[in-house]
C-alpha cells in the first residue's frame, strides 16, 4: 500500500535477476565448445553428462550461446582430389568467360541426359511427409522397390523447352553407335524444325561424361553436325542442368503406369505443362553454379 501511495500504478511484480545459474557459466560454455570441436557427432545428453548439468542447460549452451545446429552430412558423388577441383574450376571459368563476353551463348546451349523411367517408383521420403499433431497416431511407411518394368528416356532441351524426347527400344543399350545415330537422325532434324536459327550460330551441345557421350565416334559425329561440344568434368552432376533442375523421377514418384505408352504420355504431359521460364531458369542457373564453383575453389556446389 505504501508503494501505491508513493506513485506506483502497476500491480505486477518488477523484473528481477532470480537465482544465479550454476550451470550456465563461461567454464561450461568453453568446455562444451571444446567437446564439440573434438567430436562433431557428440550428443546433447553426452555433453550434459560430461559437464554434470541438466539436458536443458546443455541444450541452451550449445544452441543459444555457441550457435551450434546439428545437420546431416551432404552426399556427394565422389571425394574430389586437388586435380579434380582444378579441372572443375577450369571448365567453370571457361563457360563464365564466354558468358561475360557474349551473354547470348545461353541461347545456343542444348543440354540433356538419359534416365530410367519406371512403371512405378515409390514416393521419396520428402514427398511422403505429412503434417502430424501430437495426438495423431504414428505413421508407418514400408520400404518399396521401383518396378522392374522401365523405359530409358533421353531428353535434350534448351532455354525454350524440350527439343527431343527419345525413348530407347527395349533390349537396346545406349552406346556410342546409337547415341550418335540419335544425334544425327533425330536431334539435328528437330533443331532444324524447332530452332533453325541456332544452326547459323553453332549449337553448343552439353552432356555429361558417360562413355557413349565421350567416345571418339560420338565426338566425331558432333563435329560433323557442326555442333560445338561444351566441356563437362566427370563427377559433376551439380554442373549439369538435367541433374540439378529437371527431376523427372521426382515428378513421377508414387504414380503407377500399366504400359510404356502411359509412361511416355505422363512425361510428355509434364513437360508440356512447364512454362518457358522453367527451362530458361535451368540454363541460367548454369552460369550461377559455375561462379559458385569458382568461389569454392572447385568444390561441389550446394543445391
Amino acid at each position: 500500500m505504501e508503494r501505491f501511495k508513493s506513485g506506483r500504478t502497476r500491480v505486477t511484480d518488477e523484473g528481477h535477476s532470480g537465482w544465479p545459474s550454476i550451470s550456465h557459466t563461461q567454464d561450461h560454455i568453453g568446455r562444451a565448445d571444446a567437446m564439440i570441436r573434438e567430436d562433431r557427432q557428440i550428443t546433447v545428453s553426452e555433453v550434459a553428462a560430461h559437464l554434470d548439468i541438466s539436458y536443458g542447460s546443455a541444450y541452451a549452451i550449445l544452441h543459444d550461446d555457441l550457435g551450434y545446429r546439428k545437420v546431416h552430412a551432404r552426399w556427394v558423388p565422389k571425394e574430389l582430389t586437388v586435380v579434380n577441383k582444378q579441372q572443375r574450376m577450369e571448365v567453370a571459368t571457361q563457360l563464365v568467360r564466354w558468358y561475360e563476353e557474349d551473354p547470348s551463348i545461353l541461347e545456343r546451349i542444348v543440354t540433356g541426359d538419359e534416365t530410367w523411367v519406371h512403371h512405378y517408383d515409390p514416393d521419396s521420403k520428402r514427398q511422403s511427409m505429412k503434417w502430424r499433431h501430437p495426438s495423431s497416431p504414428v505413421q508407418k511407411k514400408f520400404k518399396r522397390q521401383p518396378s522392374a518394368k522401365k523405359i530409358m528416356l533421353t531428353l535434350l532441351w534448351d532455354m525454350h523447352g524440350p527439343i527431343l524426347l527419345h525413348f530407347q527400344a527395349h533390349g537396346q543399350t545406349v552406346n556410342s553407335a546409337n547415341y550418335s545415330a540419335m544425334l544425327r537422325n533425330k536431334l539435328k532434324p528437330e533443331i532444324c524444325k524447332k530452332r533453325r536459327e541456332m544452326l547459323s550460330k553453332k549449337v553448343l551441345l552439353h552432356h555429361n561424361n558417360a562413355r557413349p557421350h565421350t567416345a571418339a565416334a560420338t565426338v566425331e559425329t558432333v563435329q560433323q553436325l557442326g555442333f560445338i561440344l561444351l566441356q563437362h568434368h566427370p563427377y559433376s552432376p551439380d554442373l549439369a542442368p538435367s541433374n540439378y533442375h529437371i527431376f523427372l523421377k521426382e515428378v513421377l514418384h508414387g504414380r503407377r503406369f500399366t504400359s510404356d505408352e502411359e509412361v511416355k504420355e505422363a512425361v510428355h504431359t509434364w513437360l508440356r505443362e512447364q512454362p518457358k521460364s522453367f527451362f530458361s531458369a535451368g540454363i541460367q542457373k548454369l552460369v550461377e553454379k559455375c561462379n559458385k564453383c569458382i568461389v569454392l575453389q572447385g568444390d561441389y556446389v550446394e543445391k
